[in-house]
């Protein structure tokens, strides 16, 4: 593993995740709105790709980075079409799948932080939210969906900065090591 590639992702990720988050921020603008989670999509996917290809080849901790940062695209995607709200929804339930993949990969990893598996168990959890929500704001209203998307934003990020810490621990470890 390329130990800074991963920690440089992942903080990357992090700053996404928060950055989205705070875009769901009912009180800001729309345009603010729009332009914080455009840009913290784009910084999740960029920081995703980082930590995939930081990883040992064929592992699931790669395709689930992977998944995750099509799951960003698609997102990005969605803000940026006519067919916005259903590809938004769409790139949740990828980052979703992405994190429980990433989820399973450490938990399977005895060398893993126990950090890094309940960071990505809990961004897959606000993704799954984030989807929830969106698809509750189609059918049964803006406010219902509003807030379990504001909550699965913030949850993903509790999960992002678990996962940069643990790899603030991983890099600590490794240095120690050398």
């Amino acid at each position: 593993m390329n130990q800074p590639k991963a920690l440089i992702g992942s903080f990357t990720q992090a700053i996404g995740t928060v950055t989205s988050a705070i875009a769901s921020i009912p009180s800001l603008s729309d345009k603010k709105q729009f332009a914080l989670d455009l840009w913290g999509n784009v910084l999740q996917a960029t920081g995703n790709a980082l930590e995939a290809d930081a990883e040992t080849p064929d592992t699931l901790g790669v395709y689930g980075n992977e998944i995750q940062a099509i799951g960003n695209i698609t997102v990005v995607a969605g803000l940026l079409s006519e067919e916005g709200r259903r590809l938004e929804i769409t790139g949740n339930w990828l980052q979703s799948l992405g994190g429980l993949i990433s989820f399973i990969d450490d938990w399977e990893d005895k060398q893993s932080s126990v950090l890094s598996p309940i960071g990505n168990l809990l961004q897959s959890i606000g993704n799954a939210l984030q989807a929830i929500g969106g698809v509750w704001e189609k059918q049964k209203g803006k406010e219902e969906g509003e807030t379990i998307g504001i909550i699965g934003a913030w949850i993903q990020a509790i999960g992002s900065i678990l996962c940069f810490l643990s790899q603030l621990e991983d890099r600590a470890t490794f240095i120690t090591k050398e």
